[in-house]
């Protein structure tokens, strides 16, 4: 077994760098294989542009003729840059993507070929697609499941594929995808958010969502990679003891990125540039090996699309280049796990930015009116935000020394944070021109100059407020952003309608001006939701006293976290902003437990495998060498030999006691699994991994880590951190 390990080593210290050409500009490239509105430009009709640009502004309905147009603009388009097939693409409850390809390809009645495409496979599509986690919505024998085409978000070319981006719903209407509800969450933000946003400019027609992700992910040699069966089959590592250096000299940060890594970068940029993918930034991250990836700002359902692209290409680039990308958010115990950071804003059709203040103390009302919501929005809502990130993988990182804690809080700054405690302190109802004066110039007018060099520097919040969006930081590094951003949307719309709701009516009953009103109604809103903003450092204080002292919840696992989706409010917010049905919500709690059982099953599995065939046998194999040594000393020197062996007989008897218990806590492990399985209820069977499976696999770790540091180098099968973060 050691012969892998060291093979693996020898071959990607042989490897050679991929040089890649730049191929110029990149705004030359931009898009070129995405059907955008500068193809349409080229290939359709004006009505049908205008139809295809409706559906995009105003989610007006595309008939079955400009369908047609549409289609064969596209069949053209991408067979002149050599596609052979299209797909409809879409994310069905697994968290990733699928796709099944058709060849533009049909034969007519006489024998003759032709290429084919109309507006009927580009509008729906009947996959099949019946194993596909669905929580109960359908049966696996109900095979019609329906992709049907998304035109805001354009198709792209990826290989010789035409990828039609589509939503997936049953055959009864519901969605069984996490594309359905973002769009609908959309939608109503964009009512909500437009509606008070014509309290300020009346030209204001659309409000887009926006979002800006950061994509964190290990690059670790695919020899390294494939010589670990747990990074294979679970994405982190189960066991390894940490490498005597890590990430304490903050060495890798910000570094000279390794040349290896810097040719995959170049390669994957320029083929993100090609799909539409606007990357920007890259750098080092915190831990060996560890870097970071950002785009620039997009609208969140084209954001959102973009980001499950940009991990499906970053595999194939990093295969090519003889790397295997880990997006676990905990590949490695004890250095940095990954996060994918989701800064999320609001953008008027008029081009401003409200969550930015402005020149004049009204847009800054503008930009208080829509900062103060959302702080009120997640006040109310901290325990559903907290579930759309939960995941097996991301309980590895949340409360983990580098990331944010389970418990949401929200972070402005001590600076903001004293403008909403003077804006708090506003009198009730009618405010006096003294008043509105002081407020106007000393309090809302110099919004800006506190903004200006007031940046972030608490890394610790998982919702901070950084300059001119909010920056969710507990997202996951594997996961779906639509996820997060259809509860983010859908909560701040409700905050949004309600806030409305209680202006219009100090205006219309009370006779207050509409600023005053807007400030009454602020002012209730910074008292009721105080308790969410927090600008400590989260580990510089005992935490969860502190949440508790606050009433926040601390759902520190999946299990406990996913329950809060079934609760009498989260089904009532989903189904009054026409987000989700209640079937629809608890067949995504179902999807989500059944995932937490698989991933934690599988580990376990995988564990129990570690142990026996690989951790177990060499400890044995090592310690039969200790022996014959001891043996041999023995025969040579006599009674004299215990002197001799002291060190060599104290490792063996370590070794064995590490044995005893790692098979006892290993069969343990085993035993809770299985009587695990044996409970019907998803719920329940969901707490029992969590509770009873799960807390073995610390212990099984510590006994084989132990093992690692007995055994000699030669003759441990597994290859270690030393080699897995250090070799570039």
């Amino acid at each position: 077994m050691p012969k892998l390990r060291f093979s693996a080593i020898s071959e990607s210290l042989k490897r050679p760098r991929i040089t890649i050409e730049e191929t110029g500009r990149r705004s030359d490239i931009f898009a070129q294989n995405v059907f955008n509105e500068e193809r349409m430009l080229q290939y359709l009709t004006k009505d049908a542009l205008e139809s295809v640009k409706g559906a995009v502004f105003s989610s007006s309905k595309i008939d079955r003729k400009i369908a047609d147009q549409v289609a064969e603009a596209m069949k053209g388009w991408a067979i002149s840059k050599g596609a052979t097939h299209y797909t409809h693409w879409f994310q069905p409850l697994t968290g990733s993507t699928a796709e099944k390809h058709d060849a533009f390809f049909d034969l007519l009645p006489d024998g003759r070929a032709l290429e084919k495409f109309g507006g009927g496979q580009l509008v729906q599509q009947e996959p099949d697609a019946s194993s596909f986690p669905s929580g109960g919505i359908r049966n696996t024998f109900e095979a019609r499941g329906y992709t049907a085409w998304d035109p805001t978000s354009p198709a792209f070319i990826y290989g010789t594929t035409l990828c039609i981006p589509t939503i997936f719903v049953s055959y009864t209407g519901e969605a069984l995808d996490n594309k359905a509800p973002l769009l609908r969450a959309l939608n109503a933000v964009d009512e909500a958010a437009t509606a008070v946003a014509k309290y300020f400019d009346k030209n204001v027609s659309k409000v887009n969502a926006t979002l800006g992700w950061e994509q964190e992910y290990f690059l670790i040699d695919k020899a390294l990679a494939h010589s670990r069966p747990d990074i294979l089959m679970t994405g982190r590592t189960l066991v390894g003891h940490s490498a005597a250096k890590g990430q304490q000299l903050d060495d890798h940060y910000f570094g000279v990125i390794p040349q290896r890594a810097l040719s995959f970068m170049s390669d994957l940029e320029q083929q993100c540039t090609k799909l539409g993918i606007p990357v920007k930034t890259r750098h080092n991250e915190v831990a060996p090996n560890q870097f970071e990836l950002a785009p620039v700002f997009e609208e969140a359902n084209l954001a959102v699309d973009h980001n499950l692209l940009l991990m499906d290409v970053m595999e194939k680039i990093a295969d090519k280049h003889d790397f295997k990308v880990l997006f676990h958010e905990k590949p490695f115990a004890g250095i940095n796990g990954s996060g994918k950071h989701n800064n999320w804003s609001l953008a008027t059709d008029t081009g401003v930015n409200l969550l930015s203040p402005g020149t004049t103390p009204m847009k800054n009302l503008q930009f208080l009116t829509f900062f103060v919501n959302s702080i009120k929005a997640v006040d109310t809502y901290e325990e559903l935000l907290r579930s759309s990130i939960a995941s097996a993988s991301n309980d590895h990182r949340l409360g983990a020394n580098e990331a944010p804690p389970a418990i949401i809080s929200i972070f402005v700054g001590t600076q903001l944070g004293s403008v909403l405690d003077e804006l708090e302190g506003v009198s009730q109802g009618k405010l006096s021109p003294e008043e509105k004066t002081e407020l106007k110039l000393n309090v809302v007018g110099k919004i800006p100059e506190i903004l200006l060099d007031n940046t972030d520097r608490n890394r610790t919040s998982p919702f901070a407020f950084t300059g001119n969006k909010f920056e969710i930081r507990g997202v996951g590094s594997k996961a779906n952003c639509a996820k997060p951003m259809t509860v983010m949307n859908t909560i701040v719309a409700k905050q949004l309608i309600a806030f409305k709701k209680e202006v219009d009516m100090l205006i219309d009953k009370k006779n207050l001006k509409k600023d005053e009103a807007i400030f009454n109604v602020l002012r209730e809103y910074i008292k009721t939701s105080k308790r969410i903003r927090f600008d400590g450092d989260g580990y510089s204080v005992d935490w969860e006293k502190e949440a508790k002292k606050r009433k926040l919840s601390n759902n520190i696992s999946t299990p406990r976290a996913l329950q809060i989706m079934t609760s009498t409010e989260s089904l009532e917010l989903f189904k009054s902003m026409n987000v989700m049905s209640e079937v629809e919500v608890r067949a995504r709690l179902e999807v989500e437990l059944e995932a937490y059982i698989l991933h934690i099953q599988i580990e376990g599995r995988v564990f129990s495998e570690l142990v026996y065939g690989y951790i177990i046998p060499s400890a044995v194999e090592y310690q039969n060498l200790l022996i014959k040594n001891v043996m041999g000393l023995k025969e040579v020197y006599g009674a004299a030999h215990k002197k001799l062996s002291y060190g060599q007989l104290t490792i063996i008897e370590e070794i064995a006691e590490h044995i005893s218990t790692l098979k006892q806590k290993t069969d343990a492990m085993t035993d809770a699994r299985k009587k695990a399985n044996t409970i019907a209820d998803t719920n329940k069977k969901a707490s029992a991994y969590c509770d009873n499976v799960k807390p073995y696999f610390e212990d099984m770790r510590y006994h084989c880590d132990k093992l690692e540091r007995l055994v000699a180098d030669s003759a441990w099968p597994l290859t270690k951190y030393q080699e897995l973060l250090f070799i570039k």
